[in-house]
């Protein structure tokens, strides 16, 4: 079983010392090389680097997909990783470990990270506050359009108050080219008919917003059999200013 699980980077960042690792630079068509060593490039061979800006870490997934080979691919981020149910120490040292994963792997195709709760709002409405109601509203249209099978998932996922983030997962290859074919034909249509012009740096990352919200509609459309692993933080959190901004977002608006 070969497994590879790209590490999505802009900046050069501490990084885990498992060879199951692959540290990757996002956008790297846009910006100079990192020192980090043995990293990989998203610019090389079939990519789409210079979408970066939008796509955010799918730069990463694509570039994989057209040009990684491996049994098992998984996606994490220089700031959150997979985290181990079993050890103990410090946070670098909680990092899952390739054996551990390979595990888990074993007995189920796909690891995805604990449910996001947001407890007092769908995820259609957390989105809508903190972005543009279009983009969800868009993605249904080409959904009902080009895959209308996926409608009662995506409706029933848009209706709940929590799910797998950060577009962080492992699969088995097979189930991972069936994936990104649908996902990025569903975001290079919605690249094609929605107007972000205006958008904010911030709000211009839709693509890779959209997606976080796309990925239990594919595994709960296809019924593919998954397990939840923890993740952690590396860097961190200050959960008070995060709560005040999703409160303020709520009730007050998106500024």
């Amino acid at each position: 079983m070969e497994t590879k699980i790209l590490i999505a980077t802009h900046k050069n960042s501490r990084m885990p010392g498992d060879p199951i690792y692959c540290p990757i630079q996002v956008g790297a068509a846009l910006h100079a090389p990192l020192s980090i060593p043995g990293i990989l490039r998203d610019d090389e061979g079939d990519s789409i680097s210079r979408k970066n800006p939008n796509y955010c870490e799918l730069t990463a997934l694509y570039w994989a997909w057209k040009n990684l080979p491996c049994d098992y691919l998984g996606l994490a981020h220089y700031r959150r990783h997979f985290a181990s149910s079993k050890r103990s120490g410090d946070k670098w040292s909680r990092i899952i470990s390739k054996e551990e994963l390979e595990t888990l792997l074993s007995s189920c195709p796909v690891l995805l990270p604990r449910k996001r709760r947001y407890w007092i709002e769908t995820t259609y409405n957390q989105y809508v506050h903190a972005h543009h109601a279009q983009d969800l509203d868009k993605t249904r249209e080409i959904l009902a359009r080009k895959y209308p099978e996926y409608l009662p998932a995506f409706d029933r996922v848009m209706k709940r108050t929590s799910g797998h983030r950060f577009n962080m997962f492992v699969m088995r290859r097979d189930l991972l080219d069936g994936y990104c074919s649908w996902l990025f034909d569903v975001l290079f249509t919605l690249e094609a008919e929605l107007d972000i012009s205006n958008y904010s740096p911030n709000d211009a990352r839709v693509f890779g917003f959209v997606s976080e919200r796309l990925l239990d509609v594919w595994v709960e459309t296809n019924q593919v059999a998954y397990k939840e692993i923890p993740y952690l933080f590396m860097e961190k959190q200050n959960w008070l200013k995060k709560g005040s901004a999703f409160l303020k977002r709520k009730f007050i608006g998106k500024s």
